[in-house]
């Protein structure tokens, strides 16, 4: 799977999901009590392409120490059909590439076009996909980035470098006062990013662990937004709107399903002074998608490995 194979199938799926003739079902997602893990399950249905499974796993905040990435899981994809099982796919990968490929969607559709300067706060296994994503999305001229242990930014430097653009380790005050294009992929529960950092038409995009508690952005940011997301319901109950959405700061009704967007049904960024803001919850459908499409190319390519059910 390519990262363009990836934002289509993401594309695709946020605009069926607006047609309402794809549903996820409602997410399971729990602390074990171990390991310091979060676990889970998040699953659908597109009735459009037929995709149907679960994708199982989550977040070990201790995998580093033994050589694994932190987020881990697999997809199952079932037969409409007959219900069958149809195919196992190894989602670690496609996770960090669907992850990467919404925010290039959001990018696409709200982002200002004359965007020059990237922002990436956050530098874990999945800042570097978020970074190349990024970069298909707008001709931007540099990249700066913030993380509290400043040595791993070494990664994204790498990227920057490889794609011929200066990069700067910046404090968050610089990089929220310069980027025009703020990505957010950490895993914190408390705000990152303070208030009144974030100026105005600035497109951001947080990004980081879904689950309740998550926050990466203050709940005055949310409140002064436009907000977009994948999924209302994860928006305000797993994701970075859970907390201004609790403070009754921001209506579910006001937040925008990134999807009508996408169907030409609602106009996106209306200024160049706006702020966007979107909450990239991390849906099933979207694993479903690009589990689909590997299992397709797969296929093709003679690489599936086919067992008797």
């Amino acid at each position: 799977m390519s990262a363009a194979d990836c934002f289509v199938a993401v594309e695709q799926t946020f605009a069926s999901m607006a047609k309402q003739s794809a549903r996820n079902f409602p997410v399971i997602r729990e602390a074990l009590g171990h390991a310091d893990a979060l676990y889970g399950f998040k699953s659908g249905f597109d009735r459009e392409s037929l995709a149907l499974g679960l994708k199982s796993g989550g977040y070990w905040p201790n995998n580093a120490q033994k050589g694994l990435t932190n987020h881990q899981s697999t997809v199952f994809l079932f037969d409409a059909d007959t219900g069958r099982c149809r195919a196992i796919v190894g989602g670690n990968l496609l996770t960090a590439l669907r992850t990467a490929a919404a925010s290039a969607v959001s990018i696409k559709h709200l982002a200002r076009p004359d965007s020059k300067v990237l922002g990436i706060v956050g530098a874990g296994h999945q800042s570097t996909f978020q970074l190349r994503a990024a970069l298909e999305q707008r001709p931007f001229e540099k990249v700066l980035a913030w993380n509290k242990t400043p040595e791993k930014l070494e990664r994204l430097a790498s990227v920057a470098r490889e794609k011929g653009l200066p990069f700067q380790s910046v404090s968050l005050e610089q990089l929220c006062g310069e980027a025009d294009v703020v990505i957010t992929i950490t895993s914190s529960f408390s705000p990152v990013i303070a208030e009144g950092l974030i100026r105005p038409g600035t497109h951001l995009a947080c990004m980081g662990t879904d689950t309740k508690g998550k926050q990466e952005v203050a709940p005055e940011i949310v409140a002064g937004s436009t907000v977009f997301t994948d999924e209302v319901v994860q928006s305000t109950s797993i994701g970075e709107a859970q907390h201004a959405f609790r403070l009754g700061m921001i209506d579910a009704a006001a937040i925008i399903p990134i999807g009508v967007v996408v169907n030409g049904d609602h106009p996106g960024r209306r200024s160049a002074e706006e702020i966007t803001l979107f909450d990239g919850t991390g849906v099933g459908l979207q694993d479903l998608a690009v589990a689909s499409a590997a299992v397709d190319l797969a296929l093709a390519r003679g690489t599936a490995i086919e067992v008797d059910a």
